[in-house]
């Protein structure tokens, strides 16, 4: 084996113009891929985390069948506050869940004492919403410094209604909603911020305490639409969810069916496709990188073989067997991909490094100034240089093949 490395060695340095611009060639994918990796994984996991932290949470738990009529809020599907306690104890108990949070929600209407549009309105605890969803302080007027406060008979409007009404804070106004029964209520409430949407100029959702909610829908005791969960982990927000689904699973109603159910932010909100389409876009920079190193080391080791035509034919005459001649054009493609993995790895960690140190700023919906610090995980640099690698020694097969199957006859009358 050594002896056919120093060999693979010697060749590869005999045609150094033709190895140079190979490896430069495999290195330049390698930079492209591990850039696109680290800037993807950035603005992913940046995008991930605005709206999760600012609205969603990691995961929610609802009555069953609660999701899929959502767009209604409908009040029939609230969960009972027996049903609360179970899931609290088991909540506690479930490992990696470091905050959780019950909300009400429910539609209605807000009126300035001269108009009035509809509205949809969360009731919150406003310490354990903010804990469960830390990104909440920076959407509240503008992102004020000190951590708003939401007290009984206050609310925080969504801008586009704010604007749409004129309305600002310490104004006040009328919440109405419809509870259960179908009786209509309505309280005074005192604006006392405005939330900015975190996708865009859209969004209809205000918030208001707990205890205002139970009230106005005249609830005698405390009903919950849904609990938002923050695990410690973003990577372990999967197995937390199969974990809690696993839990609940012995709760059955009468027809036997699941009484919960437990979803994690990527089935609550279209944007979980945009996330899937940074993946997407991942792989086809993959196939490129194939591509690439495919197209650079067949290039190169056809040429090889074709150039070293009277040499293979020499080495076989020699009596040197077929299966050597095979592994030494192999160990020139591995040497020719682990040379431009190797280059590639050197410059794309130290602008990725770069970039994680300087950072840079991108738009994504009303954030116009994310802050993105690309990072590599030793995972993503392991499947790159072993991808690489891989093809390299694909990519000779054929030429190698080609050569230790050449007639020693023939091959000596090459010119």
């Amino acid at each position: 084996m050594r002896d056919l490395l120093r060999m693979a060695s010697r060749n590869l340095h005999r045609y150094k113009r033709r190895t140079t611009m190979a490896s430069l060639l495999i290195a330049v994918g390698v930079v492209s891929l591990l850039l696109f990796l680290a800037v993807g994984s950035a603005f992913k996991r940046t995008m991930i985390e605005s709206i999760t932290d600012s609205m969603l949470g990691h995961i929610q738990i609802h009555r069953k069948g609660y999701v899929a009529s959502i767009d209604s809020l409908p009040l029939n599907l609230q969960l009972k506050p027996k049903q609360v306690q179970k899931l609290k104890s088991i909540i506690d108990k479930t490992p990696g869940v470091i905050a959780q949070t019950k909300r009400i929600k429910f539609g209605g209407m807000y009126s300035n004492f001269v108009e009035t549009t509809n509205i949809r309105v969360n009731g919150i605890v406003p310490t354990d919403e903010l804990a469960t969803c830390p990104g909440i302080p920076a959407r509240v007027n503008g992102g004020q410094a000190d951590t708003p406060v939401l007290k009984p008979g206050e609310i925080w409007l969504p801008e586009l209604l704010a604007k749409g009404l004129k309305v600002k804070k310490g104004d006040e106004g009328v919440v109405i909603a419809t509870n259960i029964d179908g009786s209509v209520n309505g309280f005074t409430f005192k604006v006392a911020g405005i939330l900015e949407s975190v996708t865009g100029p859209g969004g209809r959702d205000a918030y208001i305490h707990f205890q205002d909610a139970t009230e106005l829908l005249r609830m005698e005791q405390p009903e919950v639409s849904e609990i938002a969960l923050r695990v410690d982990d973003f990577e372990r927000v999967a197995p937390i969810q199969a974990s809690l689904q696993a839990a609940l699973a012995e709760f059955l109603n009468p027809a036997g069916k699941p009484v919960f159910e437990v979803h994690t932010w990527e089935k609550l909100t279209p944007f979980a496709n945009i996330a899937r389409s940074v993946d997407l876009i991942t792989r086809f920079m993959q196939f490129v990188l194939i591509a690439v190193v495919l197209v650079a080391v067949v290039n190169v080791m056809m040429m090889a073989v074709y150039e070293r035509t009277r040499e293979i034919g020499t080495m076989a005459a020699l009596g040197t067997p077929p299966r050597k001649i095979l592994g030494l054009f192999l160990t020139e493609g591995f040497l020719l991909g682990a040379l431009g993995a190797g280059v590639g790895l050197a410059i794309g960690l130290v602008v990725v490094n770069i970039l994680r140190i300087t950072g840079f700023t991108m738009a994504f919906g009303r954030q116009a100034e994310l802050v993105l610090r690309p990072t590599l995980g030793v995972d993503e640099i392991v499947m790159v240089t072993v991808l690489v690698v891989a093809l390299s020694i694909l990519g000779s097969l054929q030429p190698a093949f080609r050569a230790s199957r050449l007639d020693p006859i023939e091959a000596l009358r090459h010119v």
